[in-house]
């Protein structure tokens, strides 16, 4: 079980840090009561109203929400309900915290995916409880969620969660007006290096990429997959094209820089690898599927001029 006053694994928790709770209230006094019992373990955020708690989800997402039901405008079960039907927030729990709670108002709130009632005025040693141990079970099924993403062999993201996430992503990215970049990856001759050095040597170096391809990319939101046989995919969120191209670059030097024996190789007496980078600008149009393509279409321009080497172009 994790101690949450400590950083939570990258599989669990992409802030590399405390977890982020979010109160939700229209009276400041009851946020300043919730922030003074949760600031010490937590990173606290405040919304005092339901639109304004919506907008910091799907900005910065919380590992959880408090959240008062009687608020002007937008109630607390509307906040939830929106919040449930949208795949980016619907796995985020939900606590009410309300001075009115009654039997038909607790059975309303958790048919909508609420977790918990806490009635106020809040006793903090029970709060404080309560949201330690749904942030248990959050991470818990985060990472049962993330399991069925990885891939056994080499321990990265898998080809289901890269088509998943780059759908994420370009959503993102148009909704943001803010720049996509795509890598492809491919192990050059892979194929003479497995009849050359056995399956298992081959498994072994895929691990070793796999390992140093993750190891490249800084920021928690990029994420590297395999994408398939000896294939990896990098999805860089908010990087313009010139970094996504020294990113690429570095990662080549990276994996040369391994000094894994192939002496049946065309491009090196060493393992290398070709890469494709694609980048999505505010000006450009398409969609996924055409990213992926342009990342992809510049994958193989790479091997087809040599490979160990990186190309690539704005969408």
């Amino acid at each position: 079980m994790p101690d949450f006053a400590t950083p939570v694994p990258d599989l669990l928790d992409s802030t590399h840090g405390k977890p982020k709770l979010l109160v939700v209230d229209d009276q400041p006094i009851n946020i300043q009561v919730m922030y003074q019992s949760f600031a010490g373990d937590y990173q606290v955020f405040m919304a005092t109203s339901g639109a304004q708690a919506l907008s910091i989800c799907k900005a910065n997402p919380p590992d959880l929400i408090l959240l008062d039901i009687v608020m002007p405008g937008m109630d607390g079960f509307e906040v939830c309900q929106q919040l449930k039907a949208d795949e980016s927030t619907r796995n985020i729990p939900v606590i009410f915290v309300t001075a009115h709670t009654d039997a038909a108002q607790e059975s309303h709130g958790l048919s909508l995916g609420a977790v918990d009632f806490i009635a106020k005025p809040v006793n903090p040693t029970v709060v404080r409880a309560r949201v330690k141990t749904h942030l248990t079970l959050k991470f818990q099924s985060d990472l049962l969620r993330k399991l069925v993403f990885l891939d056994g062999l080499s321990g990265v993201f898998n080809r289901r969660y890269f088509d998943q996430q780059l759908a994420v992503e370009w959503a993102r990215s148009v909704r943001s007006n803010s720049p996509l970049s795509l890598i492809m990856v491919d192990v050059d001759c892979f194929k003479l290096y497995n009849d050359r050095y056995g399956h298992q040597a081959g498994d072994d170096c895929l691990r070793k990429i796999a390992v140093e391809l993750k190891g490249g990319l800084k920021r928690p939101a990029d994420l590297v997959a395999r994408y398939g046989g000896e294939e990896f995919a990098c999805i860089l969120p908010d990087t313009p094209f010139e970094d996504a191209l020294a990113i690429a670059s570095e990662l080549e030097r990276k994996i040369r820089g391994l000094e894994i024996p192939h002496d049946t190789s065309v491009a090196a007496p060493v393992v290398t690898i070709s890469a494709g980078v694609g980048t999505r600008t505010v000006d450009s149009g398409g969609d996924a599927s055409k990213l992926l393509g342009l990342a992809d279409g510049q994958l193989y321009s790479a091997k087809d001029n040599g490979r160990g080497r990186v190309l690539g172009k704005i969408l």
